[in-house]
């Protein structure tokens, strides 16, 4: 399952960049907080806009050891994007996600593979011509892992 998800965005992010226009393409640093196990990480994304004010977003996110777990997440949303100015936007989302939960300590070499959905808002302010800070909000469900996930970054948009 790993590598289908991995040969997934592999493909997309190969799409992104043959189809690029400028503006049309942007790639995202973010630090993520999950609530289910008090778990932080840090994610990368990018974001591909085919149509004006629709974007896909896939996302790959390593959170931290914490309670003698780890975890991946793979999700693959969509975005739509409600400018509010010229410098700030907001945008609902919502995707399919993947987890793999893998226990250190308690059960070692034990994990968890699931797939589920994320529901949530967003929000974009433009810094300078091509540099954004964004935060997102989302509830994860995802079976026997369902959480409140909030992600705060800096994007660069080509």
């Amino acid at each position: 399952m790993k590598k289908y998800v991995l040969m997934a965005i592999i493909a997309i992010a190969a799409s992104l960049n043959l189809h690029a226009e400028q503006g049309d393409v942007s790639a995202a640093a973010q630090f993520v907080y999950a609530s289910k196990h008090s778990m932080a990480g840090l994610g990368l994304q990018l974001q591909y806009e085919p149509i004006t004010n629709w974007r896909i977003a896939p996302e790959f996110i390593y959170f931290f050891e914490n309670d003698n777990r780890t975890a991946l997440n793979v999700n693959l949303n969509v975005h739509y994007v409600i400018p509010t100015s010229s410098s700030f936007a907001l945008y609902p989302l919502v995707g399919l996600s993947y987890g793999h939960y893998k226990h250190t300590v308690i059960r070692p070499g034990v994990s968890d593979d699931c797939c589920g959905a994320n529901v949530g808002l967003g929000a974009q302010y433009q810094i300078k011509e091509r540099l954004y800070f964004f935060t997102e909000q989302r509830f994860q469900i995802i079976k026997n892992h369902n959480q409140s996930v909030t992600a705060l970054g800096l994007k660069y948009s080509f």
